[in-house]
């Protein structure tokens, strides 16, 4: 996988994109100067509904490994395209995917949904908002396929208290300018980011653990973002322009959260996403009897009262 970092944006973006010589050429619709963008440090592009998009581009795309969202009115992706990656072991892996067993799968979500919500503690804790130690119980209480549904317990607790005195609830796909907007936007990022993180360790995109929607192609981007979003919730909560309209400095904001540091080693956002993805592989294919998930401890280790 390239070590791309970049996010490029144009969902407001009206006109059309092409491809020459290793960049990206951007035109906008009512002028004839375009400016040129180079692929190389490009990670992710999201794209809407009036930008026109050459197949140079879309092929191009692919082989400097960029994932590609559409994005609907609003800016939520509908759409999406990924790399097809040149894994040594795709064929294995999709099948070893296919046939993993149900009890994995239920352990593999469990420490997933532990991560995730202790690192929601960890944001907590960030913001100086009380609940931290609560939330680090839950994730420890969290068992095999999570039948007490923690997750939804946790996450219910952990919106009311880092919205208390604030006029917020959690609602994905609301109108722009809004936190929800925010948290949406950000996401987003990190879905582009688990899309190449899961093409590049020969993974079936479609088949989740625990997502399984028919019509998602990315389920199992979907499962394993979940420990990296408390990185946006403590970006969005720690930063008041995230109550209006999203603007250019704002998505550079969230942009710079999906890139930041993650581990205590240094490692940013998308790299330890593209070890969870490698340990998946790994685990599907029965060469580690657990799946190591990272936690985020943000400024401040929860776990460690």
């Amino acid at each position: 996988m390239n070590a791309g970092w970049q996010v490029l944006d144009f969902t407001s973006f009206k006109g059309t994109i092409s491809y020459s010589r290793g960049q990206l050429r951007v035109l906008p619709g009512d002028s004839d100067d375009g400016i040129e963008v180079p692929l190389s440090p490009v990670a992710v592009v999201l794209v809407g509904v009036s930008a026109s998009v050459s197949g140079a581009v879309l092929s191009k795309l692919s082989e400097y490994d960029i994932a590609l969202l559409v994005c609907d009115w609003r800016g939520i992706p509908v759409a999406g395209a990924c790399p097809w990656a040149e894994h040594t072991r795709i064929g294995a892996r999709h099948l070893a995917q296919s046939e993993l067993s149900r009890p994995r799968k239920k352990a593999a979500w469990a420490r997933i949904i532990s991560a995730k919500i202790k690192g929601q503690a960890s944001t907590l804790k960030a913001l100086d908002v009380p609940g931290a130690a609560e939330l680090i119980a839950m994730g420890n209480r969290v068992r095999s396929g999570d039948p007490d549904n923690l997750e939804a317990q946790a996450a219910r607790r952990f919106w009311s208290l880092i919205s208390e005195g604030k006029e917020f609830s959690r609602v994905p796909g609301a109108a722009a300018g809004s936190t929800n907007s925010a948290l949406d936007y950000g996401y987003t990022i990190l879905r582009g980011f688990g899309i190449r993180a899961v093409a590049s360790a020969g993974l079936c995109p479609s088949l989740g653990v625990f997502h399984h929607g028919r019509s998602n192609q990315f389920n199992l981007v979907d499962d394993l973002i979940e420990p990296f979003r408390p990185v946006i919730d403590h970006s969005v909560f720690s930063n008041e322009c995230f109550s209006e309209d999203l603007n250019k400095e704002s998505k550079q904001l969230l942009v710079q959260a999906a890139n930041s540091q993650f581990s205590r080693d240094g490692e940013p956002v998308p790299t330890a996403m593209s070890k969870l993805a490698q340990n998946f592989g790994r685990y599907v294919e029965d060469e580690v009897g657990s799946l190591d998930v990272p936690i985020w401890k943000g400024p401040f280790d929860a776990e460690k009262g």
